[in-house]
C-alpha cells in the first residue's frame, strides 16, 4: 500500500488513533507528525486504559530518543534543568505559561532526567518537544531565516540597465552620475560614502541648432568626456520621453543620441576585463525615491539640493558631504535667481545619491 493511501489510517477520531499495526516500519518517517494529546492527564488516561494507545505513547517516546544523539539530548537536558524563568523565555515556545511549567515541573519531580520525561509536562506535546530541543541546538536559525527573508526583500536592480551581480554593486568604491539636456552634460562623482569629489557641467553650444550633423555631437560629447574622472561606473540618465509624441520628436532624438554617443564614449575609454562600465538608470526611478513626481512628471529637485547643501554644513553626519573648498561655490551658483536654472547639475547629484541608497 502506497504511503499517501496508508497515511489516513493515522489520523485520530475523537479520543483514539484508528488501529494500525505499530511494528510497521513505515511508521517511522512520520514520527514529526503524530499528535499527542495536550492535556497531560488525558494521555496518561488512554495509555492506562487502551493498549493500543499505552503502545502509541511509547512509540512517541521512543522516536524522541532517536532523534537526537546522547551529545544533544545532553546539552538539551542541561539547558533545561538550569535556566532560569527569564532564560527559559528566551526559547521558542517557551514564553509565558509553557515555561513557568517547566520550572513547576522541576520543583516537583526534580531536574529532567531524559527527553521523554518532557512530554509529562502540562501543555508540552511531541511536536512542541521537538520544536524547543531544536531551538536550544540551532538557536540562530530563526535569525538566519530572517536575515535571509530580509535579504530576498531588498530592492530588485531592475532601476539599472543592464543589471549586474548585486555583489559588484555593493563594493564600488565611486561613481559618476551623468544627465543631459538639450543644452548641457552635468556630472556628479560621488563615492560610496556619498562624499562629493567633482560635481560640474559642460555648457553644450551647438546642441539642437539648425541641421543635424553627427559629427558636432561627436565633437562636443567628446569634449565632455575627456574632462569626466575616472570611477567604477558611470551613470546615465534614461529619460521617460517617448518616441510615439511626434511633437517632441526632435528631443527625444537629440536626448536619444546623446545618451548614444554617451555610453559608446565611456564604455569603449574606461572599459575593464570585458565588464560594463556604463548602466542607464531612469528618470522616473530618481524622481519616485525623493518624492519628486507629480504623475508621470518629475518636478525640479532644486530645493533638495540646496537642502544638501545647507546640511553639508550645519550637521555632523549630513546626507551628502561636499569639499569645504567648494560648498560656497555651490550655494551661490544655486541661490542666484536667473532663468538659467542648473537643473542638469542638480539631477546628476540626486541621480548619484538615490543610486547608492537604492543599492543599499
Amino acid at each position: 500500500m502506497s504511503l499517501s493511501a496508508w497515511l489516513p489510517s493515522l489520523l485520530r477520531r475523537g479520543r483514539y488513533f484508528f488501529h494500525v499495526p505499530l511494528g510497521s516500519c513505515q511508521l517511522h518517517p512520520l514520527h514529526r507528525s503524530w499528535c499527542h494529546k495536550k492535556s497531560t492527564s488525558a494521555v496518561q488516561h488512554n495509555c492506562v486504559n487502551s493498549p493500543t494507545m499505552n503502545q502509541s505513547c511509547k512509540t512517541l517516546e521512543d522516536a524522541l530518543s532517536n532523534l537526537y544523539s546522547s551529545e544533544q539530548q545532553s546539552a538539551i537536558l542541561q539547558v533545561l534543568n538550569t535556566a532560569s524563568e527569564r532564560e527559559l523565555s528566551t526559547i521558542k515556545l517557551l514564553r509565558g505559561r509553557k515555561s513557568v511549567s517547566v520550572l513547576e515541573h522541576r520543583e516537583k519531580y526534580g531536574p529532567f532526567q531524559n527527553l521523554q520525561s518532557l512530554l509529562n509536562v502540562p501543555l508540552f506535546q511531541y511536536k512542541t518537544v521537538v520544536k524547543v530541543c531544536n531551538f536550544i541546538l540551532n538557536p540562530s536559525e530563526k535569525g538566519d531565516r530572517r536575515e535571509r527573508k530580509i535579504q530576498d526583500t531588498r530592492p530588485s536592480m531592475r532601476f539599472i540597465k543592464p543589471e549586474i551581480e548585486r555583489e559588484r554593486l555593493e563594493t564600488l568604491d565611486s561613481i559618476v552620475s551623468v544627465v543631459f539636456g538639450t543644452r548641457k552634460i552635468a556630472w556628479a562623482h560621488v563615492d560610496r560614502n556619498l562624499a562629493v569629489h567633482d560635481w560640474q557641467q559642460e555648457e553644450c553650444g551647438r546642441f539642437m541648432k539648425g541641421t543635424y550633423i553627427p559629427a558636432v555631437y561627436l565633437e562636443e560629447i567628446s569634449s565632455v568626456v575627456s574632462k569626466i574622472p575616472e570611477a567604477d561606473l558611470y551613470i546615465l540618465e534614461k529619460n521617460g520621453l517617448s518616441a510615439q509624441n511626434t511633437n517632441l520628436f526632435p528631443v527625444t532624438l537629440h536626448l536619444r543620441t546623446v545618451e548614444a554617443m554617451l555610453y559608446a564614449l565611456l564604455q569603449n575609454i574606461f572599459m575593464q576585463d570585458g565588464q560594463h562600465k556604463v548602466l542607464s538608470m531612469a528618470r522616473s526611478t530618481v524622481g519616485k525615491h525623493f518624492g519628486l513626481m507629480v504623475g508621470d512628471s518629475r518636478t525640479s529637485g532644486l530645493d533638495l539640493v540646496k537642502q544638501f547643501l545647507l546640511q553639508s554644513v550645519t550637521q555632523e553626519q549630513p546626507r551628502l558631504s561636499f569639499p569645504r573648498n567648494k560648498v560656497v561655490r555651490y550655494r551661490n551658483l544655486f541661490s542666484s535667481v536667473t532663468q538659467n536654472r542648473d537643473e542638469e547639475m542638480c539631477d546628476s547629484l540626486l541621480q548619484a545619491l538615490a543610486f547608492y541608497e537604492l543599492v543599499k
